[in-house]
């Protein structure tokens, strides 16, 4: 089939460069505009579109979805499907062009997690298994009828990092399998079931910011699910500090440690919560590098009875 591929982020690229090396033909990308990145706000590509140009696929970057230019332009490309992949909610007018539909692969066991963070929201909510699902658009975001689905387990200590991988490197050889079902003329898609929908908007720093209060489990899902980007995050003497990766390891210590407590002990640093203390594997003080326990107290005095807090403000030592 002629195939004209939507994403942005390097999560859509293994998928892409699949459909390239496929029997199918990419007829283009599309992704968005190049923008200012960093301190130096140099102009830079997506992830889509420098993977596009290594494939010398050719690149489309339209301002606006709607605009006639780009629905004339993406029109005469003659495309059978269009292929979505992390990009942009596409309007009506542009999702309707093709003749066998556009379809999306969403990293979730749908109607479950619709929305832009699913992996995220898989892991915090201690999901012990998540998936991908292939379905048509519409004008509901998330809520077509689903073509095909494909599940994966999700490892205890698995992060998202890791999970985000798995699924990425699945993608290509799932997408080919949506094709090769749209193109079977006795293909019927199952429509969702809105009962089971749950929700999975994007991530906020309110998501990230740890409360030593709660539960261990609860904690350690959330560092799981924001490491290593944002990363969960909480305040030490008023600076912000990450904490990337977390083990539910008890300390030999008979006496519990209080909510945010940090306790070094055996080359090892351990954290209370309102049940029961993480141990910290990896962390990331303000305007430091990522590193593991041992390096960051090699690196920093901490005392038995310092304390982490969910407020810049409070300095507790």
């Amino acid at each position: 089939m002629n195939v004209v591929f939507m994403g942005t982020p390097g999560f859509a690229c293994p998928a892409l460069e699949t459909l390239a090396n496929s029997s199918h033909h990419v007829a283009a990308v599309v992704t968005v505009p190049d923008k200012p990145y960093g301190r130096g706000r140099k102009t830079t590509a997506c992830e889509v579109k420098l993977k596009a140009l290594t494939l010398d696929i050719p690149v489309l970057q339209p301002k606006k979805l709607r605009s006639p230019e780009f629905l004339t332009e993406i029109s005469a490309l003659g495309a059978d499907v269009f292929a979505v992949i992390a990009f942009r909610i596409l309007p009506r007018k542009l999702y309707s062009i093709p003749p066998k539909g556009s379809i999306n692969i969403h990293a979730s066991l749908l109607p479950k997690y619709r929305g832009a963070a699913p992996i995220q929201h898989a892991i915090l909510n201690g999901e012990t298994d998540t998936g991908l699902t292939s379905f048509f658009l519409t004008d509901r975001v998330d809520q077509g009828d689903i073509i095909d689905q494909r599940s994966f387990p999700i490892g205890p200590d698995e992060n998202f990092s890791s999970l985000s991988a798995r699924l990425a490197a699945a993608a290509g050889p799932f997408l080919i399998r949506t094709l090769e079902l749209i193109d079977t003329p006795d293909f019927s898609p199952q429509i969702q079931d809105q009962s089971q929908a749950t929700p999975a908007p994007k991530i906020g720093p309110e998501n990230c910011l740890i409360d030593w209060h709660g539960d261990a489990r609860r904690i350690h899902n959330q560092i799981r699910a924001f490491s290593e980007h944002p990363g969960a995050f909480s305040f030490l003497d008023g600076h912000i500090i990450k904490i990337l990766g977390t083990a539910r390891e008890l300390p030999e210590r008979s006496t519990p440690l209080e909510p945010g407590e940090l306790l070094p002990q055996n080359k090892r640093l351990y954290v209370g919560t309102g049940t029961s203390p993480l141990q910290i594997i990896k962390i990331q003080p303000e305007g430091k590098r990522a590193m593991d326990a041992l390096s960051f107290l090699n690196g920093y005095r901490i005392e038995p009875g310092r304390k982490m807090t969910s407020v810049r403000k409070e300095v507790i030592k």
